[in-house]
């Protein structure tokens, strides 16, 4: 007679279903068969052993009767010597007889699958390390375009954050500074640049904030800390305007930097018929549907390093270049006077909300973190916020200069096109077309490489609703067409609404929430410091005056718009 108990331990394996594989271990019931049934045991175990893997599910027996002593297994995986009264039982027979096992891990029982099971526990020490968290895997993300693939590093991140973090926008500072002033004007972008600074970090901790779960999207993350219902509502217009409405008015920009190089290369030897505006913006979305075509955010990193380069290069030959030319005659650094305290008020507003907008990017940092591998010894944090401080370093090594540079070359003869508009307009004949051209064109790079990395969180939602519904993967020829569809959407509503650019004091006042607030907001909500602590009434204020600035832009946008008139052309785009 013989006891077999078994105790089922079920270990990770790469296939999706898998099948218990039980090993037996018999108890004898005399001394002199104790050979035998070893011997038989260990037969039977080694024919299973090569019918099945050792590395898919494994059933360890459970500890036998009572009146055995269990060997017991140390932490370095060596087996400890036997129980001494065991051993003297064992020799009370005889001393060529075997040892009868006191255990499942006895020696002699273990020896000739010491290996398998030994090889079975370092696998699973070493899924517990690379699971970390014991994140639980949602089987779609496989399938998505932002986490298809997790071998990001800190180079991509940093790569990722430069190329979403300078933009057009930038070229819009010294217009803010035209209504600010020197004081008021440096005070609020360094203010503005560390508050930024901290709700990124923020977001780069909270992207595991819970244990077992990564949040991999700007609305997840929201949706945790505010609910389900409130975090739609808060998140989704934010992220979604600052993801469709960037790459809108990217074609926007991109198609009429492409024409005005164009006739910069071109100058008297153009053609009678070129091409018209519409003509150019089509041109562009058509260069960007062929670069959309990579699948997945690792996969643009090169993309995002031409533009990270392409975006440095230019903001510095922009300010360059309006600081080595002479000055306008009738330049003045006073803030440009309005009829009355209430419109420079809001005219002060509205330039505050022009600075807001320069900083963009906070949508995507949960998205670029998502494809990174995160394990306990090596989790997501580190190399994101090491490639997001070298980023953002880069970053103000743009911002502040262009504010200040531009501010000083035009003072507040700026026009409201920004650095770029008036180069052309002072300096169009004084520096080298060569120059001029280039600059140009470097701004074109960076408007196709910004709309692939701020169009992965729609491709993404796009994929996401198909998957869910036919619970398989987008096809090459299905996620081709959402991005044809995509782009050509945006090309149509930059042609139908060409006037989104001159909205930026209002929408950076709209979309503010999402960089200065809401990270704020979720960081007390989900890491719960203690109440009226320094950390809680810190990010509580900084929250809340968030929120205020969020809405004095927005109404001073409004009465920018209301004041200076808007030329809502729709369809005759200039």
């Amino acid at each position: 007679m013989t006891d077999q108990t078994t105790l089922p331990l079920t270990l990770p394996h790469h296939s999706h279903s898998v099948t218990p594989l039980t090993l037996y271990y018999s108890t004898p019931t005399n001394t002199q068969d104790s050979h035998f049934i070893s011997q038989h045991t260990f037969q039977k175990n080694k024919q299973i052993m090569e019918e099945r893997h050792e590395t898919e599910v494994v059933s360890i027996p459970a500890t036998p009767r009572a009146n055995s002593t269990p060997e017991i297994l140390t932490p370095t995986g060596q087996r400890s010597p036997p129980h001494p009264m065991t051993t003297t039982a064992g020799h009370a027979g005889a001393k060529s007889a075997a040892w009868t096992p006191s255990s499942f891990i006895s020696p002699r029982f273990l020896s000739p699958i010491g290996t398998p099971m030994k090889r079975v526990l370092i696998n699973m020490k070493g899924y517990l390390e690379e699971v970390g968290h014991l994140t639980k895997l949602n089987p779609q993300d496989a399938w998505l375009h932002i986490t298809e693939s997790r071998n990001g590093n800190a180079h991509y991140a940093a790569f990722h954050n430069l190329n979403a973090g300078v933009g057009f926008q930038a070229l819009l500072l010294p217009v803010a500074f035209s209504f600010l002033g020197w004081g008021w004007g440096i005070l609020s972008l360094t203010v503005a640049y560390c508050w930024q600074l901290y709700t990124l970090w923020v977001l780069v901790q909270l992207h595991e904030a819970v244990p077992g779960r990564r949040y991999n999207r700007y609305v997840e993350l929201a949706q945790a800390a505010f609910g389900e219902k409130l975090g739609v509502w808060l998140a989704l217009f934010p992220t979604v305007y600052l993801s469709a409405g960037n790459a809108t008015a990217l074609i926007l920009v991109g198609g009429e930097t492409m024409k005005l190089f164009f006739q910069i290369v071109c100058g008297p030897l153009c053609s009678s018929n070129p091409l018209t505006t519409v003509e150019w913006y089509l041109v562009f979305t058509s260069l960007c549907i062929v670069l959309s075509q990579l699948p997945n955010l690792n996969s643009i990193a090169g993309l995002s390093l031409v533009g990270a380069v392409t975006a440095i290069t230019y903001s510095t030959m922009v300010w360059v270049l309006s600081v080595s030319q002479q000055r306008p005659p009738q330049i003045s650094y006073q803030p440009l006077s309005l009829p009355s305290a209430s419109a420079s008020l809001f005219a002060s507003l509205n330039a505050l909300g022009i600075i807001a907008f320069a900083f963009r990017g906070h949508n995507l940092i949960l998205e670029i973190q998502s494809t990174m591998p995160s394990t306990f010894k090596h989790p997501a944090h580190v190399p994101m916020w090491k490639g997001a401080k070298v980023a953002y370093f880069f970053i103000a090594m743009c911002l502040f200069p262009i504010a200040i540079g531009g501010y000083w070359a035009y003072g507040n003869l700026m026009p409201s096109g920004g650095m770029l508009a008036a180069i052309y307009a002072f300096h169009g004949h004084d520096i080298a077309r060569g120059l001029l051209a280039i600059a140009f064109l470097l701004v074109v790079f960076n408007c196709l490489s910004s709309f692939q990395i701020y169009s992965m969180p729609v491709f993404d939602s796009f994929e996401a609703s198909y998957t869910s519904r036919t619970n398989r993967p987008c096809s090459v020829w299905v996620r081709s067409g959402f991005r044809v569809f995509y782009g050509f959407i945006s090309l149509l509503i930059g042609v139908a609404f060409p006037f989104l650019s001159s909205l930026a004091g209002l929408l950076g006042g709209l979309t503010l929430p999402v960089t200065f607030a809401y990270p704020c907001f979720m960081w007390v909500l989900l890491k719960q410091p203690p109440k009226y602590s320094f950390n809680w009434y810190f990010n509580w204020i900084l929250g809340w005056l968030g929120i205020a600035f969020s809405v004095a832009f927005s109404i001073g946008g409004i009465w920018s718009i209301v004041t200076n008139g808007l030329k809502l052309k729709f369809f005759k785009p200039s």
